[in-house]
């Protein structure tokens, strides 16, 4: 199983990674950021995934003895983190995103190549 949660992140990295390049609308480039953040954090609970793994709360001394086969908390914890500074950043992306097309009539990034406009 873990297999097809690399794979499916690896795929989704690589598509966002082809919108990145491939699009000129920066909403779409954002979009495709995302996708990107989103491949990276499933590869991430992918790598602290055990199969038939326990859940990581210690409760008596059974659960110490199975410390091996507990699931790693760190990779989730790293994820929830991501999720919320991927949040703020696209929030702010946006935001810059507005503001281009309020200076630049266009939402292209090559608005500058053909209007001939310099920032």
């Amino acid at each position: 199983m873990t297999k097809v949660f690399i794979l499916s992140s690896l795929s989704l990295v690589f598509v966002g990674l082809y919108g990145v390049l491939t699009r000129k609308n920066i909403v779409k480039i954002l979009i495709a950021l995302n996708i990107i953040e989103t491949g990276i954090n499933m590869l991430l609970v992918a790598f602290g995934y055990i199969e038939g793994g326990l859940t990581p709360i210690l409760q008596s001394d059974l659960s110490i003895a199975n410390l091996d086969k507990m699931v790693d908390p760190v990779p989730q914890a790293l994820v929830l983190t991501s999720i919320v500074i991927g949040l703020g950043t696209t929030a702010f992306a946006l935001a810059l995103a507005m503001r281009y097309k309020n200076t630049h009539n266009s939402i292209s990034i090559r608005a500058t190549d053909e209007e001939g406009v310099n920032v």
